[in-house]
């Protein structure tokens, strides 16, 4: 519920980017969730894509906003403690519904879990939105420029590449302990020599996938890779194989919430 917590103060933004700092209650009171996001496209700073995620995932983009909660997912949990804080507008960065259109495959709308969590959405009169697409497409990406300022990492960042950093030397041991720390992330995991040494580092939040991850070890100027999620059998042994080599080479898995 942290992220909840950071973001209610962009309920007061939305208010007063549409009303202005005068705005009456009354005037407030007519805030929809679907005036929220017209607000939001156009202040992202990316032209906004017709075919996107980017979508209203339940609940009336009509009804007023009582309040806002910014979540990276909108779990059971979540939804829960926004309602409880009168905070009926969810602002989600990752499915809500368990796949990535939120149309989960294989399993009946009767599935008990699915089920409660649409029905506690409606009951509560509560509306989710996602916002994910066009956060990425922002220059620079909006969760690469938030986890490389919670890190600290400004002043180490590429000027040509976002992704790039070259750091004081430390040890890859020492890299991802303070990933962990900053992150307050319990499931970060390494791939290498933990003693190696090293100062070229790239930085891949989420789940970027195999191609992207392996090219970017692949660079002469990168030693380690940190990102969000990858596959065992992908990403992971592909690093693994190149430790066995001897090449200097090592992958911090951080974990895909934590990382985004």
């Amino acid at each position: 519920m942290r992220a909840i917590v950071g973001w209610i103060g962009v309920a007061a933004v939305g208010f007063a980017m549409m009303y202005g700092s005068g705005a009456s209650a009354q005037d407030k009171s007519k805030l929809t969730a679907r005036m929220v996001v017209e607000t939001i496209q156009k202040q992202v700073g990316v032209p906004w894509k017709k075919e996107t995620v980017d979508t209203f995932k339940a609940g009336n983009p009509d009804a007023p906003v009582t309040g806002i909660a910014v979540t990276m997912m909108a779990t059971m949990d979540v939804l829960e403690r926004a309602s409880a804080q009168g905070l009926n507008f969810v602002i989600t960065h990752e499915p809500t519904f368990y796949n990535h259109t939120d149309k989960p495959e294989g399993m009946e709308e009767s599935d008990p879990v699915w089920a409660e969590k649409r029905a506690f959405i409606e009951r509560h009169g509560m509306v989710v939105w996602r916002f994910h697409d066009h956060w990425h497409r922002r220059n620079p990406d909006g969760i690469e420029a938030g986890m490389v300022h919670a890190l600290g990492w400004e002043k180490y960042q590429a000027k040509d590449n976002e992704h790039l950093f070259v750091m004081p030397e430390t040890t890859v041991k020492k890299l991802a302990e303070e990933a962990a720390n900053k992150l307050d992330s319990p499931v970060v995991r390494l791939v290498g020599v933990p003693d190696m040494k090293v100062t070229n580092v790239a930085l891949s939040p989420g789940a970027s996938g195999f191609v992207l991850e392996t090219h970017a070890l692949e660079r002469d100027d990168v030693e380690v890779l940190l990102v969000g999620e990858t596959r065992e059998w992908e990403t992971v042994e592909y690093a693994a194989d190149a430790v066995t080599q001897g090449r200097k080479k090592a992958l911090i898995v951080i974990g895909h919430i934590p990382s985004d």
